[in-house]
């Protein structure tokens, strides 16, 4: 016999205060707490004098952080956990808290705004105040390097799975198209040692560019091209690469960029296209529904889409043959052979 049972509020609890824990965990990535105990444990005094912290509420921010699973403690001292000590330590390549960094500074006040932006259609970041958010930071080189290390990092949690998932054994040339610091080329040419080929991004990545390539030994095989994809053709290569480009534009943008990659492809060739896509169903991939929001706050026409969105687009633009296939949590590939 089934008994009905009463719907429990609990897990509307856990939406309603869902900004306080993502505040809390942007917060210790900001103060640099994980990488202060990536060396050894510390006990909440020392923490306090490394992050310059009140001691009011110390231990609650810390413990917090352990009911949050990235923290350890055993007696007074406290640890990263495994997954703190491998991706949120500033010293280590597999950080990524950069782009937490950026979450914290920028786009968490930007969301508060959500409710005008579902309203009204348009963004809600610095757009408002006659500021166009890209010319601004293109212009400042310490905020472009700090854009720029949060894009390797977010790349880097899928970059691997590419580099595995694709038969790489059968193509000699890869360019990635909105390159940033070249985190996707430099993965795929340390796995591949026949691959060559670079990055393409807009004039002032360059240095950025180089600097990372340079730091990995790789400069005889990845050269930085310069250029705007949407104000002329693209780079050739057998293998072109997109990642979380087209989530940024419209609908009519993003079928031209697609347009433009099937030119610059020879026959044969592949555009590769990850993103946090949305499920077909639009049921399950929460991270992609809400990147989805987040091209509301941030663009005036992105937004993100489903594998069969993109497949369809290929479809359109000329691609022959199209697939689909899951990287690693919310990340896809969309792969479109010429």
């Amino acid at each position: 016999m089934h008994v009905n049972q009463e719907p429990s509020a609990e897990r509307l609890f856990e939406l309603g205060v869902g900004f306080m824990a993502s505040r809390t965990f942007l917060t210790a990535v900001e103060f640099g707490l994980f990488s202060e105990l990536a060396a050894q444990p510390l006990d909440a005094e020392e923490i306090a004098r490394r992050c310059r912290l009140h001691p009011r509420s110390l231990r609650d921010f810390l413990d917090a952080l352990v009911a949050m699973g990235l923290l350890e403690r055993e007696g007074a001292r406290y640890s990263n956990a495994s997954v703190a000590q491998r991706f949120l330590d500033r010293a280590k390549p597999a950080y990524i808290g950069g782009m937490f960094e950026m979450f914290a500074a920028r786009l968490y006040g930007f969301w508060n705004h959500l409710p005008q932006a579902l309203r009204t259609g348009t963004p809600q970041n610095e757009i408002k105040a006659g500021e166009n958010p890209f010319t601004a930071l293109y212009a400042d080189p310490l905020r472009l390097r700090a854009f720029l290390r949060a894009m390797t990092g977010v790349t880097q949690t899928c970059a691997q799975q590419i580099a595995d998932k694709f038969p790489w054994q059968s193509y000699r040339t890869v360019i990635d198209i909105g390159t940033a610091e070249g985190a996707l080329p430099v993965a795929l040419a340390l796995a591949y040692p026949h691959l060559s080929g670079g990055g393409f991004d807009l004039p002032p990545v360059q240095p950025m560019f180089e600097d990372y390539v340079r730091s990995h030994g790789l400069s005889e095989r990845l050269e930085f091209h310069a250029g705007d994809f949407l104000r002329g053709p693209l780079p050739g290569a057998e293998v072109l690469t997109m990642g979380r480009i087209l989530h940024d534009w419209d609908l009519e943008q993003k079928r031209e960029l697609l347009r433009k990659a099937y030119q610059a492809l020879p026959s044969g060739g592949t555009l590769l296209v990850y993103e946090f896509l949305i499920d077909d169903e639009r049921r399950r991939n929460l991270a992609g529904l809400l990147m989805s929001l987040n091209m509301l706050i941030e663009t005036p026409g992105g937004f993100d889409y489903t594998g069969a969105d993109c497949c369809g687009w290929m479809k359109e633009a000329g691609f022959r043959e199209t697939r689909v296939e899951h990287l690693s949590g919310p990340h896809w590939m969309v792969v479109g052979v010429k």
